[in-house]
């Protein structure tokens, strides 16, 4: 669904990423996994389109896609749940939902609207509250039920169990195994790296932003130097 071949990109003259080749087949979870410095958030803004300088491929459902502006990306079927969140706070949380529909306002959304409240009951119960005056796992299910509205076939999750309780991240990533069960495929970005090798099917470390590791959830929990550095065992 996802092929990247040769990225490269940054902020300016010296990338940040460089020459990645990474590849994610329809309905598939896939981890990134890395370092705070690694490029994990810059390989993100490249996919999602929000990167300034960019080179190399990145095919989406067979389409070159590096081109394309990010609104475009989401109408194609990639939404992104942000590291931080960024819940628009002021808005009451339905309306951070519908926002994640911009683009599809023609349509029916409540079957959407249903499924986002059956995966976080919680979503229903805080629907006429301000984003902003939730707790930040509330929000948290907010922003990936924002993204969900965008009606995505890829959904893109950047650091989501960061600065969340134990219990919560558990059930945030109970929630991406449930809605890659509806055939939507992850690309979960974490620093838990214990917690995110339990939920997908394959990852990728990233290191100084290049492709170091890669392999299935089982063979990189195994990997004596996955081991060492992230899992400190």
């Amino acid at each position: 669904m996802l092929r990247m071949r040769d990225l490269s990109g940054g902020y300016g003259p010296r990338p940040v990423i460089s020459r990645i080749s990474l590849d994610i087949a329809e309905g598939e979870t896939v981890a990134l996994l890395g370092a705070n410095t690694a490029g994990k958030t810059t390989l993100i803004r490249a996919i999602v389109g929000t990167l300034p300088s960019v080179s190399g491929v990145i095919a989406f459902e067979g389409r070159d896609i590096v081109q394309l502006p990010a609104h475009r990306r989401v109408a194609l079927g990639i939404a992104c749940v942000p590291e931080g969140r960024h819940v628009f706070g002021q808005m009451s949380v339905r309306d951070n939902l519908m926002m994640g529909a911009y683009h599809r306002r023609t349509e029916d959304l409540g079957s959407d609207l249903a499924d986002c409240f059956a995966l976080f009951p919680r979503v229903r119960e805080r629907q006429a509250q301000a984003a902003g005056t939730l707790s930040g796992g509330e929000q948290q299910m907010v922003a990936i039920c924002r993204a969900l509205m965008a009606g995505p076939r890829l959904l893109v999750l950047d650091e989501p169990s960061h600065g969340l309780a134990p219990l919560m991240v558990a059930e945030v990533h109970g929630a991406i195994r449930k809605v890659n069960a509806r055939g939507i495929g992850v690309l979960l970005v974490e620093q838990n790296v214990s917690s995110a090798l339990k939920v997908v099917d394959r990852g990728y470390v990233l290191e100084s932003g290049a492709i170091a590791l890669s392999g299935t959830s089982r063979d990189l929990q195994d990997n004596d130097t996955v081991r060492r550095t992230y899992l400190g065992i």
